[in-house]
Formats: structure tokens, sequence, C-alpha cells
């Protein structure tokens, strides 16, 4: 919108006005509600409301809809639950009710161009600001790890749509860095003069995103959706303009966006200084977080004892030989630690067995305490011959019990060995 349009009071259609009421409503309902981590120092007040609406949604859920569900009681990591869509449709209902009575009641004004002007404000700093946020745990390469020694084992076949997009996305550091240089230059729609170029950027990158999020079952489709609403939001005034110089070839000049004018110097100078301040601090924030993060539990975090896949060779029970045959499901195949505090062991029926791990470095023991319907516990030394060789011997509670790996080589998967080539005589797609 031009800054004449924005400091006069030319009037605006009907249409432009109850569809402004209606986005006036959602847009700041959508973004306190679905805060997201993504204004830092403000988080906890924008919380407050949920601790109402935990109870309210589900009880309008189950009285008014009659959709019944059962509420999560903490974290699940997901965008798309239950909760988030009755909460997405009572926003959509509140604001179509809101737009009603406010336009019975306001007939008669001709424009909301300034209240406009800091709704645009408020969007452009949230969509910049979780587009910041999940651009630099993309570059810092936090959202998608490498391929867990799990996920090197899994069978194509047995992946969900959203584990194989993750494996993906997170075998590359170098598409890691793309998608976050993309994602992090949403940071343009922060400043008035680069308002366009970052939202035509945030929409390349949301619908990047919202098209991975529904065609591979990523539970952050509401979400996502919201993100590319908003984009098009900021671009939807230059639209016309948009087609006449794309489509028609005409000559265009976009309007210069509204710049709020000061009375005093000094008020001036207190609103973009705080601004650039909160942005500063934000985004600095962001960076030192994440980067303890990485340290913690992203790519620089410390392996835990005995990381590696270990094959059976040999395993002795009771005194007994077990030898490799299908119909023994005491027989073990392989033994996995990928995680601190984990491993998975594979029988040779191809079960699988969950254990924590306990390790005692000063007697070289580890202590297995299963995570499954079988109570047993192995008390086992361990000891590694040579680089890839690895023996333990114990009492499976109080039975004996001998097992001898070899440690399989991370570079025989053909995901890893593979490398980069620039020639390529044939695709060497397997």
């Amino acid at each position: 919108m031009s800054e004449n349009a924005l400091q006069n009071n030319a009037q605006w259609g009907i249409f432009k006005k109850i569809s402004f009421r209606f986005f006036f409503i959602l847009l700041p309902l959508f973004i306190s509600l679905n805060n997201n981590g993504v204004f830092t120092f403000l988080s906890g007040l924008l919380q407050l409301p949920n601790h109402f609406l935990r109870d309210f949604v589900p009880w309008f859920s189950k009285n008014i809809i009659h959709y019944n569900y059962t509420p999560n009681t903490g974290p699940s990591g997901s965008g798309d639950t239950s909760y988030n869509w009755v909460l997405l449709l009572l926003i959509v209902l509140v604001s179509l009710a809101g737009c009603i009575i406010w336009s019975a009641l306001d007939r008669k004004r001709k424009s909301y161009n300034t209240a406009y002007y800091w709704l645009v404000v408020l969007v452009r700093f949230y969509l910049a600001f979780t587009l910041v946020l999940y651009g630099l745990i993309k570059v810092i390469k936090l959202q998608f790890p490498d391929p867990t020694l799990d996920r090197l084992l899994q069978p194509f076949g047995e992946a969900s749509p959203m584990g194989l997009a993750w494996t993906f996305l997170g075998f590359s550091k170098g598409y890691n860095i793309f998608m976050g240089i993309i994602e992090v230059s949403g940071v343009l729609l922060l400043f008035r003069r680069t308002v366009i170029v970052g939202a035509f950027l945030s929409l390349a990158a949301t619908a990047h995103v919202m098209a991975m999020n529904y065609f591979f079952d990523v539970p952050v489709k509401l979400l996502s959706t919201a993100l590319v609403v908003m984009s098009l939001f900021i671009l939807a005034p230059h639209f016309l303009k948009f087609y006449r110089f794309f489509i028609r070839y005409e000559s265009e000049q976009l309007d210069k966006m509204y710049k709020p004018v000061f009375k005093k110097r000094w008020l001036y100078f207190l609103a973009y200084g705080i601004k650039y301040l909160y942005i500063t601090a934000a985004i600095g924030t962001l960076l030192y977080t994440f980067n303890q993060q990485r340290k913690t539990y992203g790519s620089d975090a410390p392996k835990p004892l005995l990381y590696g896949i270990y094959n059976v060779e040999s395993m002795r029970f009771k005194g007994e030989e077990l030898p490799p045959l299908a119909s023994d499901s005491r027989r073990w195949k392989q033994m996995v630690i990928s995680y601190s505090g984990y491993a998975r062991v594979k029988t040779i029926n191809d079960s699988t067995l969950n254990f924590s791990t306990v390790f005692n470095t000063k007697k070289r023991e580890i202590t297995l305490g299963s995570l499954d319907k079988e109570s047993a516990q192995y008390i086992l030394t361990y000891h590694l011959v040579g680089k890839d060789k690895l023996i333990v011997s114990g009492l499976k509670d109080k039975d004996s019990i001998s097992i001898s790996f070899k440690r399989k080589d991370l570079k025989d998967f053909r995901l890893i060995n593979r490398g980069f080539h620039w020639v390529s005589e044939y695709p060497y797609n397997r």
C-alpha cells in the first residue's frame, strides 16, 4: 500500500474492509497462541493464555462440536494434534464472529490504514523470526541430524514417510546449509526497504516446507500452511502490479511502504533503537542457544562409550555354544549402541530387545537393564581387542553368558562411502 494511501483517508471497498477485519482478529490470535518460541524474551508472557485454553479447548471440543480426543499431558513433538486443530477452529469462529460484530458497529469507517500497517508489522516480525529460528537450526544442523546407526540398518520399506524425509535431509550438510540460508533470509522482512524481497524468499521457503510436510506426512502442516498464508498476506496489495509486470510485461513501480512519522526526534531514535536492539539480542540469543545445543545433542555431541554397530560372531549361554539357528530366540545377532544410556539388540530371528546402559569404566563393566517385558539384567565386563573386536562376559541374572562381537565399519554403508562426483559416466542409482 502506498505512503499516500496510508496517510490519507481514501475509501476502502466493502470486501477489503471486511477481509481486513477478519484477518486483524485471526492473525494476532494465531500468532499469540502459536508462538512456538519465536518471540525471544516474550515466550513466558505469550504462554499465559494456554493455561486457560488447555482446559477450555477439550471442553469446547467435547461439548460443542462433539469431537472427543484424549488431551496430551505434555509436549508431543507434533503441531497437528487434535488440540491444535480444535484451537484453530476456535480461532476462526472467534474471528468470524468478531468480524460480523465489528462490521455491524463500524460500517461508516472509510479505511483502516494505520491498523493495517501495524498488523503487517506484526506478521512480518512473526514470519521473520520463525524463519530465522528454523533456518539457524538447519545451518547449525540440529533439526536434521546425520542418519543414526539405527537408521542405517533400517530397510527403506520399514521407514515412515517422515523418517525417510528426515534421513534424506539429514544426510547432506550442504543441503541443510542451503535450506537454512534461504530461510534465514526471511530476516529481510524486518526492514522496510527489503520487505518485498523478503516476502518472496519467505514464500519460496515456506511453500517448500509446506510441501514436505504434506507429502511426507510431517505433523507441522498447520504451522507451515499458516506461514505460506502470511507470506501471501504481505504480498497481497501488490498482486495486480506483479501480474502486470511478470505476465503482461508492463512497466510498474511498487508503492513505497508507509513510514511512521514521529513528532519528536527522540521518539524516532527510541523506537528504532528498541527495534534494532531487540533484533540483535534475539538473533544473538538464538545463535548462542543453538550452538550450545549442538554440543549437547547435535553433531558435536560426544558419542557414547562403545558407540557402534556390533555383529555377533559367537555366543555362549550357561557354558553352551549357541549356533545361529533362527529357532533359538536366545541367540543374539547384532547390538547397536547409538545413544548414551541406550542399546538395541536384534536376535537371530530378527526380534528386537531394548536395554538401558550403565557403564563403569574403572571396572570396564556394562550393565544392561531390559526395557521390554523381559525383566532380565545383564552385568558384563567388556574387552576391546584391536579396532573392531568386542568381547563381553558375565551374568544374565544368575546365568553365565559371553559374546564375541565384530564392529561394523560405517564406511561399508553405500550411503556414507559414495561421496560426491563431478563426473559420472552413468547414474549411480542403487
